[in-house]
């Protein structure tokens, strides 16, 4: 279905995704070579190295320490957190950490899945383009109740990298 900027912003408004940037995009079918998930697998463990650099913004998806560690040192991603392509390989996109970003896997990535299905066949699509790394919408960064956890929270992490050179 072939949608206009307004009709696709307010489709990811619905999504629960108000802030989330599209960008236009025409794609190019393109053949996925068949050895592409080893490469993914990869992409996925250098992007989840790179993370070093969003600590707050890990911080306030409230994984453990354990869950953050495995994260960053590329051995596992937390239970519910999606790493999706920007511009996914079969309208061109390239396995690289440059073309990923995070996610909830629930509700998110599986909108943004029925979102991009809904566009197929379409001459430009609307891409989900956020400027993060991580994309956590802002209605689920406000805090709660708890006082300073958040911060205590990035204490114990950055000691944690610091401890480990990272």
């Amino acid at each position: 279905m072939q949608l206009s900027k307004s009709a696709a912003e307010k489709i990811i408004t619905d999504l629960g995704m108000k802030d989330m940037p599209l960008i236009e995009f025409h794609p190019t079918p393109t053949k996925v070579a068949s050895d592409w998930y080893a490469r993914y697998r990869h992409a996925v463990k250098q992007f989840a190295s790179s993370l070093t650099d969003s600590v707050e913004t890990l911080a306030l998806m409230n994984f453990s320490q354990d869950e953050f560690m495995n994260l960053i040192m590329g051995r596992g991603l937390p239970q519910n957190l999606s790493i999706r392509l920007r511009v996914p390989l079969t309208w061109g996109g390239e396995i690289s950490p440059e073309n990923m970003f995070a996610c909830w896997t629930f509700p998110f990535s599986h909108n943004l899945d029925r979102f991009l299905i809904n566009q197929s066949g379409s001459d430009t699509i609307w891409l989900p383009n956020p400027e993060q790394k991580i994309y956590n919408p802002i209605h689920l960064i406000g805090g709660g109740e708890g006082g300073n956890a958040t911060d205590d929270r990035l204490t114990q992490i950055a000691a944690q990298l610091a401890a480990r050179d990272i």
